[in-house]
């Protein structure tokens, strides 16, 4: 009898090497299959090494760790796979010097995704390893975009039981590699991302009674993700100047409307590893003395002067930033 499911786990694991540019074998065990020894794990590598579709470097340090990466014919047979639809290959994923001038963040950004799925697993939630996608573009026009580090998308609660969400955010792995006011600046990117919406050369402007052009992110997501900042590479003092330089940004006004309907958190690496994402270990950059988790909307803050004239109410939604549907 034909077994339909062969290869199924050589399928996945390319996948994931290819989606998530590259991972050591320790971190593609616990993607893939932690409930089998990591022998089998090692096995399967190797075997797709002998086939040519993906190559390892070794690390100096730490007892010369294996990191994982497609080669570029791993490349072309990922890229025919339907369940990579959402995914665009880097033009340098299968070179070995590139692979080795960025594997630090590479695999800090591949550490983030693991502790999502992991905390999915332990809730009963949907994470599955494919639902974290790196640098997926995001046009901004004239040649600009905004490239998140990470795509998540993640279902919360029980779909059996009809009380589930389907959630999504933007994350950004932050290595201490920039300045404070350099980080702070992507948020200005995702508010701009938030407002554009893309004109065509030449096309009229719309009839009286016809609906306006929508903002480009509306193809991809019913409702905007949230954006997380994942923060390493540094102690305490400077995570608190990183969230301290993150709060001062939005105390710009021209980020008033982007902040009222996108919740902007931020944590340190170390408490995700330490507590798990879900956990109340992230600090809303309007507040950051509030801890929440990921999932949670944040308390607004309070305003000094109301506005003159209060807007008309409408009518409360118990998970306004998310909805029962993947696009």
């Amino acid at each position: 009898m034909l077994n339909a499911d062969a290869g199924g786990g050589d399928r996945l694991a390319l996948a994931v090497l290819a989606q998530y540019r590259m991972a050591t074998t320790e971190q593609m065990h616990l993607i893939i299959a932690p409930g089998v020894r990591i022998e089998q794990t090692r096995r399967r590598l190797a075997k797709l090494r002998d086939e040519g579709l993906v190559d390892r470097i070794t690390l100096p340090q730490a007892g010369r760790t294996r990191v994982w990466f497609a080669t570029q014919y791993g490349v072309q047979v990922a890229s025919e796979w339907p369940e990579l639809r959402d995914w665009q290959p880097s033009k340098l994923v299968a070179d070995r010097t590139a692979a080795r001038l960025r594997v630090g963040h590479a695999l800090v950004v591949t550490e983030t995704g693991l502790a999502f799925l992991q905390d999915a697993r332990r809730r009963g939630d949907v994470c599955r390893p494919l639902d974290w996608i790196p640098e997926v573009y995001h046009p901004l026009g004239s040649g600009e975009a905004v490239i998140p580090d990470a795509l998540m998308y993640y279902r919360s609660g029980s779909a059996e039981a009809d009380s589930w969400s389907m959630l999504r955010a933007f994350v950004e792995v932050d290595r201490a590699t920039m300045g404070p006011e350099r980080l702070a600046a992507k948020i200005h990117a995702y508010a701009r991302l938030h407002e554009y919406v893309p004109v065509s050369v030449g096309r009229p402007r719309p009839a009286f009674g016809q609906e306006p052009p929508q903002e480009d992110w509306r193809r991809r997501y019913p409702v905007f993700p949230r954006l997380l900042f994942v923060l390493d590479g540094t102690g305490p003092d400077g995570i608190e100047t990183r969230i301290q330089a993150l709060r001062a940004t939005t105390r710009n006004l021209g980020l008033a409307g982007f902040l009222r309907e996108v919740p902007v958190l931020a944590a340190p690496l170390v408490d995700l590893l330490r507590n798990g994402p879900s956990a109340p270990v992230w600090r809303p950059v309007q507040d950051p003395d509030q801890r929440v988790g990921w999932m949670e909307s944040p308390v607004p803050v309070a305003t000094a002067h109301p506005p003159a004239q209060s807007p008309r109410p409408r009518p409360a939604r118990p998970h306004s930033w998310g909805d029962h549907s993947r696009p």
